[in-house]
């Protein structure tokens, strides 16, 4: 096979008019030749941290999707499944993901459960983290989210990162906000990434101390305005991501939109696709070709270098996506699920208080980090009720591995006027987490999501939709298109009923997010990220 067009060397940041030519899935030269042919030839792009459960899809269906967008690979942590069912979560991921070219590099999740404070569907401790690293199945440790447990020196912990050094797979971070000296024994131990950096000096200060920042910009985290100008540089110890990726914002684009709005702020071409393609396979040594002769023949043709509207897409030689058509074919795959609460009833969302004062969630635009911020308290009937006129609504998370009391608290800027909205994905445990205007509301949303063991809703009384995810109550049994389409007409629906979030239900997943400052809701209480331990709801005067 030979391919003809404008070569994009990156390695040696030039271009020049050539051919690719490729034998059994390998390039086996690339020459410079004359011809008219006007279309760019580069390295396939690589999301360098993702949890393809967020996108809910399984690997096999956000295949179909990703290679229209020129991703040729991507570096997954699987710790959505892994908290749902433990490393058989992970087996599941990478034999689904073995059905298709795209090329998934699976990490060990590190924290299942993320923290003791929440209940999880299952554990995976050190011993399962060696057996896990031990497969060259697993390319890295995945996120390191339990930086108190680094900083002080967790027996357990420190193992993990242990067995990392010992099968020399490197290990990924997770440390929003941490800075001096703490960051400084976070990057001893060994971490080598961090993908939650939110703003410059941030950034910049873990990039000075030999970190390698990866720039997010996923459905609810956006982080792409407040780190780009770090690219220039910084270009070899950057990387792109999405970390979240809602089947909706998929269908629309992948990496190839962070290229072209970077490319659109003045960062030179071959820095900005240094970050996109080369640093990721050199950081996690991955076999994913570089548009050299010897590689595999993993690259795509483009229309420009301004917008990257992608023609072709090949993997391995195979051209598995052309003009706007996935040739990935569809495989069959099981629906494991561990669904096993019964229906709540309205009385279990009831608060009884005469307290003048509360603890509110304030859920910022954009963030995944929130405040703790203080409100009155609207009390009818000696219980504490949503205050809608305030946009102070009450919020719950419902253990879905056990029948138990569901925890509750209160959130601001969700926006809703009438009705709730529900969702069983909830990180990191997965329990179900709901927002309403009223108690019946908030429990009818639970209980169309345990009907359907798992799933997105919304509610307003009289009507309501969800969209299903039996695989382990996080992804969906539909193809990728399908499930886009009804995710956002439920999406639209929770606009409807007055959210003026951009993307309200990526937002209320990370609600329940403990490792993430400040306040935080879990299926065992209302919980401070900066003290690390639970908080009243109430608010002494």
């Amino acid at each position: 096979m030979q391919i003809q067009g404008q070569i994009v060397d990156i390695h040696n940041k030039r271009i020049y008019a050539g051919e690719v030519i490729v034998e059994n899935g390998k390039i086996t030269s690339i020459i410079e030749k004359d011809h008219n042919v006007q279309h760019y030839i580069l390295p396939g792009f690589i999301d360098a941290h993702i949890h393809i459960e967020s996108s809910m899809l399984v690997p096999s269906e956000f295949a179909k999707i990703a290679v229209l967008h020129g991703t040729v690979a991507t570096i997954s942590d699987p710790h959505e499944i892994a908290n749902v069912l433990g490393s058989a979560g992970v087996y599941y991921m990478i034999e689904n993901s073995k059905k298709t070219p795209l090329k998934f590099h699976f990490g060990a999740p590190s924290c299942v459960p993320a923290t003791s404070f929440e209940s999880a569907g299952a554990v995976i401790d050190s011993d399962g983290i060696a057996t896990l690293l031990a497969s060259p199945d697993i390319y890295y440790l995945a996120e390191m989210m339990n930086y108190p447990g680094v900083l002080f020196d967790d027996e357990e912990v420190l193992k993990k990162i242990q067995w990392a050094k010992h099968f020399n797979k490197p290990v990924d971070g997770h440390a929003p906000g941490l800075r001096g000296e703490p960051i400084k024994k976070y990057i001893s131990a060994g971490i080598s990434t961090d993908h939650e950096c939110f703003t410059f000096e941030e950034a910049e200060e873990k990039l000075s101390l030999g970190m390698k920042v990866i720039i997010r910009e996923g459905s609810a985290a956006k982080n792409f305005e407040a780190l780009i100008d770090l690219l220039p540089e910084n270009y070899e110890n950057m990387m792109f991501c999405s970390d979240d990726k809602h089947p909706d914002d998929l269908i629309v684009s992948h990496i190839n939109a962070l290229c072209a709005r970077a490319v659109a702020k003045g960062v030179d071409v071959f820095k900005v696709l240094q970050a996109a393609c080369v640093n990721p396979v050199n950081h996690y040594n991955i076999n994913v070709g570089l548009l050299r002769e010897n590689d595999a023949a993993d690259f795509i043709v483009v229309k420009n270098l301004i917008d990257f509207k992608v023609l072709e897409t090949y993997i391995n030689g195979e051209l598995v996506a052309k003009d706007g058509n996935s040739f990935i074919e569809d495989v069959s795959f099981e629906t494991p699920n561990n669904f096993n609460i019964i229906a709540k009833e309205i009385s279990d969302f009831a608060v009884a208080s005469s307290g003048s004062k509360i603890r509110v969630i304030e859920a910022l635009e954009g963030q995944l980090i929130t405040n703790e911020i203080h409100h009155k308290s609207l009390i009818v009937n000696g219980e504490i009720v949503s205050d809608t006129e305030n946009d102070i609504l009450k919020m719950a998370v419902v253990n879905r591995y056990e029948n138990n009391k569901p925890a509750i608290a209160f959130i601001k800027n969700f926006g809703l006027k009438k009705g709730a909205i529900a969702s069983s994905v909830a990180h990191d445990c997965h329990n179900i987490v709901v927002v309403g205007t009223s108690d019946e509301e908030i429990c009818n949303a639970v209980n169309l999501i345990i009907k359907n063991r798992g799933g997105v809703c919304a509610v307003n009384g009289v009507e309501s939709k969800i969209l299903a995810l039996p695989v382990a109550g996080i992804m969906s049994d539909k193809n990728g298109w399908e499930t886009g389409k009804l995710y956002q007409e439920i999406d639209t629906m929770a606009k409807e009923l007055g959210s003026n979030l951009k993307a309200p239900f990526m937002t209320l997943s990370f609600m329940a997010l403990l490792v993430i400052p400040d306040l935080k809701l879990s299926d065992k209480g209302l919980f401070s990220g900066h003290t690390f331990s639970f908080v009243d709801l109430e608010v002494e005067n």
